[in-house]
């Protein structure tokens, strides 16, 4: 009953199931063609697919030579273009065919958007190959004279031209452009000014050939065109069945969306398939949006003729399915081994050349960081030593400080004494609790009368006291203090202003979500010059998150997550709220879709089987509320004041100088309102 919701619907969050189709084509046999589109038409229906694009000339075959040019052929193709149409409109989605197209006394070879049951307008192709192994224009003739006009085909007046775009009905986004195999080989491809006048889907129609090292050359202008457009698209060559006289085919078919592959077909089949994918228009709306560039492009580079718009209609809503696009669990985390890898890599290298960077500016020889044998302040730690070696610094000149207070454990503590002796920084400890009670007596706190008050004042005069030392410490040292918060904790307020994990001269970890900064210990201790310090990294890595601020009860540490919700769900909140603006609502349905079940998708290789947890749509509901209330509410007074430190990811930086500039005094009531107005109870 519950998933009847619109909620459930991935059509309600802006999402568009596009195919890219891969018949088995038979040589000049339109109605043999026609069979195996209408197989794939139906398939596609079945499997909620809205959009489906077929190759370049799919109704004819493309390697016919001089048969292009047989009257009956051409009739052929187009009678059986209202049948297909039909068939479209009854499996509920539009059907992008390719056909050639008799214009007067010239042949043109049209890409034809088929919807409801009506040819909706055909798109030709305007540039043509004639060089190697091509010759169309042989047969055919570039239609870029043809800008928006009525052609009669197969007994109906159809809108013809290359100032074609077409938009579903009701569905704000959905709009599609078409271009044809060699057009997006041109310097500057059709697509990129359909683009600009507002397609969001663009289609490539293909008959590409195959020869080596070629299926990389069209992946990489896919996703190339995908990114400068600003768009999704796809792409679909012919495959089996056509004639291999002087060229072979191997059926590529691919989807992209802003630079990112989101499916990819088997080449070489022998058998009609589809690739399909959920393409995100809605994010690429709001990417186009805050991209000022795009909107300047569009002004300077489209002309006052424009483009038309045609409607066309596609099915009603659909069951609730699983989303069919990659989903990252952690957005700042890639679950691709290799990915991950260079992800890494690049993280680490960007905090290692920022620190090394703010050294050099400031001649400072030592730096002063606190270390709790937590996560935050071990990567620090690992960075600094990283700085300093590659600068021909001692790592005797990184100078931690372990600063036990009323509920430090002695894991921690142990932990980081351990990390300091393996690492080879000068290590020292001072017990805070001596100078924490005098303050505490001194401004009349109960716990200084002996009663276990631990409030939020106690908490903060212990985190205040260790930023006090650090700062003190570097003025006697001729050094700077290291900064250790991360970016998931400036996201949710989770540090006391101007003490602690808010302030320090430089802050390496600023840009630096709690999730990726797991992985970044746990992929630095599988280098080999760490292997002294593995097993204590393994060991913080196995600790659970807490500030250790407040003394444990019964044995059970004071928990970070207990409190602000886990991390995974919060690095996801926060990374598609920054980095897109997607409303509360959609980014619980990406929640539900990637935490709703462990059993399905891919994990980082190196989370442990105990992380790979589920979360239902009521707990993710809950915690973003949370998130919802921190985030825009009660934080941004601390973001308003941060330290430098570098920029690490995509959107990801929280610096009112950088990505993210919000007032300090605002509420959170419109994304709370959304919140409840869209997702419904469990």
């Amino acid at each position: 009953m519950a998933e009847t919701h619109p909620f459930y619907d991935s059509r309600t969050h802006g999402f568009v199931r596009v195919a890219a189709a891969t018949p088995v084509v038979y040589i000049a046999d339109p109605a043999a063609n026609a069979r195996e589109h209408l197989d794939l038409i139906r398939k596609a229906g079945e499997a909620g697919v809205e959009l489906l694009v077929f190759p370049e000339l799919s109704l004819s075959a493309y390697a016919i030579d001089d048969l292009h040019l047989q009257s009956a052929l051409l009739d052929a193709v187009e009678v059986q273009l209202p049948t297909l149409a039909k068939a479209a409109g009854e499996a509920g989605l539009a059907a992008v065919v390719g056909a050639p197209i008799r214009h007067g006394d010239r042949l043109l070879n049209c890409a034809l958007l088929l919807a409801g049951g009506e040819i909706i307008g055909a798109v030709p192709k305007i540039y043509l190959p004639n060089y190697r192994e091509y010759y169309e224009k042989r047969w055919f003739s570039s239609g870029d004279d043809i800008g928006a006009e009525t052609l009669r085909i197969a007994g109906t007046d159809t809108w013809i031209g290359t100032r074609l775009l077409f938009q579903a009905d009701d569905r704000p986004g959905f709009v599609v452009g078409l271009e044809i195999c060699e057009d997006f080989w041109s310097p500057l491809p059709p697509s990129t000014r359909q683009a600009l006048a507002g397609a969001r889907i663009l289609c490539n129609l293909s008959a590409s050939n195959i020869v080596i090292g070629k299926a990389e050359e069209r992946a990489m202008l896919c996703a190339s065109q995908s990114v400068r457009g600003m768009a999704a698209y796809v792409f679909a060559a012919s495959g089996w069945g056509e004639s291999t006289t002087d060229l072979a085919w191997d059926g590529q078919a691919t989807i992209h969306e802003l630079g990112a592959k989101l499916a990819t077909g088997e080449r070489f089949s022998l058998e009609n398939h589809l690739t399909t994918a959920d393409v995100d228009v809605d994010r690429i709306g709001l990417e186009r949006m805050r991209t000022g560039t795009f909107a300047d492009c569009a002004r300077r580079e489209l002309d006052d003729e424009g483009f038309i718009r045609l409607d066309f209609r596609v099915g009603a809503m659909s069951p609730a399915s699983p989303l069919i696009r990659p989903l990252d669990r952690f957005p700042f985390v890639p679950d691709d081994p290799a990915r991950l890898d260079q992800d890494c890599f690049e993280a680490f290298n960007i905090q290692v050349q920022g620190l090394m960077r703010r050294i050099k500016a400031t001649d400072s020889e030592r730096i002063v960081v606190g270390v709790s044998g937590g996560l935050d302040s071990t990567q620090a730690l690992l960075v600094a030593c990283a700085a300093f070696d590659k600068l021909g610094l001692p790592r005797t000149n990184i100078l931690g400080f372990t600063m036990p207070g009323f509920a430090t454990s002695e894991g921690t503590k142990s932990n980081a004494w351990a990390l300091m002796t393996a690492l080879g920084v000068t290590g020292a400890e001072i017990d805070i609790r001596p100078a924490a009670e005098q303050m505490l007596k001194d401004i009349g706190h109960a716990f200084a009368d002996g009663q276990p008050l631990h409030d939020i004042t106690f908490e903060n005069v212990q985190a205040g006291l260790r930023t006090d030392y650090l700062f003190r410490l570097a003025n006697q040292n001729h050094a700077f203090v290291l900064g250790t918060g991360d970016l998931s904790e400036l996201a949710l307020g989770w540090a006391t202003y101007g003490v602690g994990d808010h302030m320090s001269h430089y802050n390496v970890n600023g840009g630096v979500a709690k999730t990726l900064i797991r992985h970044l210990i746990r992929w630095v201790a599988g280098r080999e010059d760490m292997a002294p310090a593995a097993d204590t990294l393994h060991a913080i890595l196995a600790t659970e998150i807490s500030p250790e601020l407040v003394p444990s009860v019964d044995g059970k540490l004071q928990s970070t997550e207990a409190t602000v919700g886990p991390y995974a769900l919060n690095d996801f909140f926060l990374f598609h709220i920054t980095r897109f603006g997607l409303t509360p609502s959609k980014v619980a349905y990406l929640a539900h879709q990637a935490w709703g079940d462990a059993s399905r998708g891919a994990w980082p290789p190196s989370v442990p089987e105990a992380e790979r947890v589920a979360y239902d749509l009521s707990t993710i509901k809950a915690w973003l509320r949370k998130f919802l209330v921190r985030f825009f509410q009660t934080s941004q007074f601390k973001r308003s004041a941060l330290p430098n430190g570098p920029k690490v990811v995509t959107g990801g930086s929280l610096s009112p100088r950088g990505d993210w500039r919000a007032p300090s005094d605002g509420a959170a009531n419109v994304w709370l309102e959304e919140l409840d107005a869209n997702i419904p109870d469990a």
